[in-house]
């Protein structure tokens, strides 16, 4: 375990509430769901999956002081992630509402709380050979904005390698795609969704939406669904098929994919990418079929 670099993770922790949906939509009357709360928030989620890949890692980010944000506290910690989480006074923990239909695709409703508290002193540099995974949803709102920002700085200063998600296509469009590929450019790996990638580049194409990426960084690995991911690296486009699973709910699964395949990159950065790929599909797979973000 000791011997893969140490991650730092930039991003949310909250709390999911997640409302499986079943029957047909129900305007103005009832509809039966199932109703459960778990730990949630993109940075969280992938530093928990991280924790039980055997990576070591260390998640930044805020709480409210309330009990939410304690319990939370415990459960990651419990999980082995390391913990550099700020306590902010009178603000809410994170809270994240996920419908999810029956076919198991989701709408989100978020409150993020004190996660738009992050500033740049709340998060540290990784460790030389070490690496940064930053949520696109830190660099998304004025508020967390500055954090995310100095820490990609820092990270690519340090000579670590940097993970970026972009996070999710309406505030990404608010926040401007030239403004966004410009202050990111510096990053080593982008895990954008294929409806991302396209927003990323117009190109309606997912195949070319990962060349024309992968011309702005190192590596690119775009999720694809049912239809599984592409690996874009210079001259190389991969396709893997996604693992054959039943869909309960994809709460989460970007998360546990980003993470897959990060455990098996930093492993051995230099093996056949269809390695990582594949372990990013496999994790993606098991949280899919278990409606269980981490």
């Amino acid at each position: 375990m000791t011997d893969r670099p140490q991650v730092v993770v930039v991003g949310d922790v909250a709390t999911d509430v997640v409302v499986v949906l079943s029957g047909e939509p129900a305007p103005s009357s009832d509809r039966p769901a199932a109703i459960r709360s778990r730990g949630g928030g993109a940075g969280a989620n992938v530093a928990a999956h991280l924790a039980r890949l055997g990576t070591p890692v260390l998640l930044a980010g805020c709480i409210g002081d309330d009990a939410a944000g304690a319990g939370l506290t415990a459960e990651l910690a419990a999980a082995g992630v390391a913990l550099r989480l700020r306590t902010v006074p009178g603000s809410a923990t994170g809270t994240i509402v996920s419908l999810v239909e029956p076919d198991g695709q989701r709408s989100m409703l978020a409150d993020r709380g004190a996660n738009l508290e992050l500033r740049p002193d709340d998060v540290p540099v990784p460790p030389p050979g070490g690496h940064l995974h930053l949520s696109g949803y830190t660099l998304l709102d004025p508020g967390s904005r500055g954090a995310g920002l100095g820490a990609l700085e820092a990270a690519v200063a340090a000579g670590c390698t940097v993970s970026l998600d972009p996070a999710s296509t309406g505030p990404l469009a608010r926040y401007g795609v030239d403004r966004w590929l410009a202050d990111t450019a510096a990053a080593t790996l982008l895990l954008p969704n294929a409806d991302e990638a396209r927003l990323l580049t117009g190109c309606t194409d997912e195949s070319d939406a990962a060349r024309a990426l992968a011309r702005r960084h190192r590596i690119v690995a775009v999720t694809l669904g049912a239809d599984g991911a592409l690996w874009a690296s210079g001259d190389l486009l991969l396709h893997r098929p996604a693992h054959p699973t039943d869909v309960v709910d994809t709460t989460g699964a970007g998360d546990a994919f980003a993470a897959g395949l990060l455990a098996a990159w930093l492993a051995a950065p230099e093996a056949d990418p269809a390695v990582a790929l594949d372990a990013g599909l496999a994790r993606a797979a098991e949280v899919v079929r278990r409606a269980g973000a981490r």
